[in-house]
């Protein structure tokens, strides 16, 4: 039995018509360019710029969370799915994650429509704005500056063809009502009976009220790449979100999210409540002239919230040094790298050596000329 025959009850799908646009001057197929934000053809090198719909919205609209049971449910359904290419009518099985693609039989671009009405399109698309040769080149430059990777490892270090991906975020808006308890501490210098001056802390009960509003909060919708190295991708300019159509992953490789709305906003709250931690804390600091906060308790209630469901940029490759591969991704908008290095034990030694010696003559020169 064949892998088609397998899979007759996965979710079939159709590629979007306008998604491959032909190249008026070859035929070939058209991807999207990162340089001039509209459709280039790889073959002669023709370019068109994206139509945009008159009454359509420019960028991802806000959708109110309240109402998200409504109109999205976070089971993607089967882990296959058959893709019908219009441009030759092959079939594919893929992903059930994939939405974009290239048909392996003729080179098309697909962008793939989910069938059930339970599932939820991207509402916005931030484009590459970094090309692959840029990308390249910003590698390159990132590496040169790790001080623990070996030489060696910088001088052989060439990244493997790029691959271009559009990963699933959610980004959250709130509007956040907090009150707060807690002990702030001034310091004074005291003087004490031996004739040393010390430090004393004076501890005392605050409270208050503190409003704060968070817009576009980010949560990654995939669990199939690194979250660490995501992380360090950050920010993305996401206010330059374009509504989303299919030319703009033309050619470049698309993800359905994985993690769904509601598990979405719990990870958001979390960030937030960190946040408002810290800016409470400095709140607090500065208007009661404190020098430390401890034993601080917030109750934050959530409201005006608001979401959105967009595709990010990001060009993942590799390089491959004494048979270990070291993955890395660029930013695809800002151009911001992240990655694993190999580290070097010598100057990781010498480095912490170096240190040492620098602690101890500080130590010894206080000592002998009481600094």
């Amino acid at each position: 039995m064949s892998e088609f025959e397998t899979n007759l009850d996965a979710q079939t799908v159709s590629t979007k018509e306008e998604t491959d646009k032909k190249c008026p001057s070859c035929g070939g197929v058209m991807d999207f360019d990162p340089k001039t934000g509209g459709l280039s053809c790889p073959y002669c090198g023709h370019m068109e710029a994206i139509p945009v719909e008159e009454e359509a919205p420019l960028s991802a609209e806000e959708l109110n969370l309240e109402d998200a049971d409504k109109v999205e449910n976070c089971d993607w359904g089967t882990a296959k799915k058959t893709v019908i290419c219009k441009a030759c009518g092959a079939e594919s099985v893929y992903d059930a994650l994939a939405i974009s693609a290239e048909c392996p039989f003729c080179g098309s671009n697909q962008v793939m429509e989910a069938s059930d009405q339970n599932t939820m399109a991207p509402g916005g698309v931030v484009p590459f704005q970094i090309t692959d040769k840029q990308a390249s080149e910003l590698f390159k430059s990132w590496i040169k500056k790790k001080w623990f990777c070996p030489k060696m490892a910088k001088d052989s270090a060439k990244a493997k063809h790029f691959k271009g991906v559009y990963l699933p975020y959610w980004t959250f808006d709130a509007c956040t009502d907090s009150d707060y308890k807690a002990e702030a501490g001034r310091d004074k210098v005291k003087r004490g009976n031996d004739g040393q001056e010390h430090i004393e802390t004076t501890w005392y009960p605050v409270k208050g009220r503190y409003k704060e509003s968070f817009d576009d909060e980010l949560v990654c919708a995939t669990t199939s790449q690194s979250q660490s190295m995501l992380i360090d991708l950050e920010p993305y300019r996401t206010e330059e979100n374009k509504a989303y159509r299919p030319e703009y992953v033309a050619g470049f490789a698309a993800e359905r999210y994985s993690i769904g709305i509601k598990e979405a906003w719990e990870m958001a709250k979390e960030s937030i409540r960190y946040k408002l931690q810290g800016n409470i804390e400095r709140d607090i600091r500065e208007k009661h002239d404190a020098e430390h906060v401890r034993n601080l308790k917030i109750h934050t209630l959530f409201h005006h919230l608001t979401y959105k469901y967009l595709l990010l940029p990001v060009w993942i490759s590799s390089y491959k040094y004494k048979d270990k591969v070291y993955r890395f991704m660029v930013n695809g908008q800002t151009g911001k790298v992240s990655g694993k290095i190999p580290l070097s034990v010598p100057k990781i030694i010498i480095t912490t050596i170096a240190v040492i010696i620098m602690i101890v003559l500080i130590l010894w020169l206080g000592s002998q000329y009481g600094y």
